[in-house]
């Protein structure tokens, strides 16, 4: 079983920032990609930003600029550094992580962490 738990949402003014943070934990041997996505309500689930093993990341147009993806490989850990946040950014935040399991690549979500960008 794996876990994904994410922190850090919340209500932040526009022109704020935001840190979100995702730790994986449960029985798999490594994680390949991880990500952010979103979801606003009445829209469909986006990505964000995504990072793979190796460090290389991947921003949505929106975000490009603003948002910066990081991992940390040893503690299986991504994080989401939100700057110049505006209103258009309110969504359910979900993180994503590509888990290395005994015969498969297994794709897991977590629960999900909300941010409102509202002054």
């Amino acid at each position: 079983q794996v876990q994904l738990v994410e922190s850090g949402g919340g209500l932040v003014q526009p022109g704020g920032s935001l840190r979100l943070s995702c730790a994986a934990s449960g029985r798999f041997f490594s994680i390949n990609a991880m990500g952010w996505y979103r979801q606003a309500p009445g829209k469909q689930r986006e990505l964000v930003a995504s990072i793979s093993s190796g460090g290389s990341t991947n921003y949505a147009d929106s975000v490009k600029g603003r948002f910066t993806i990081s991992r940390d490989n040893a503690k299986n850990t991504v994080n989401l550094r939100m700057n110049s946040v505006n209103p258009e950014d309110t969504a359910v935040y979900y993180c994503n992580a590509q888990c290395v399991m005994v015969a498969r690549t297994q794709t897991y979500w977590g629960q999900g962490t909300q941010v409102t960008v509202s002054s």
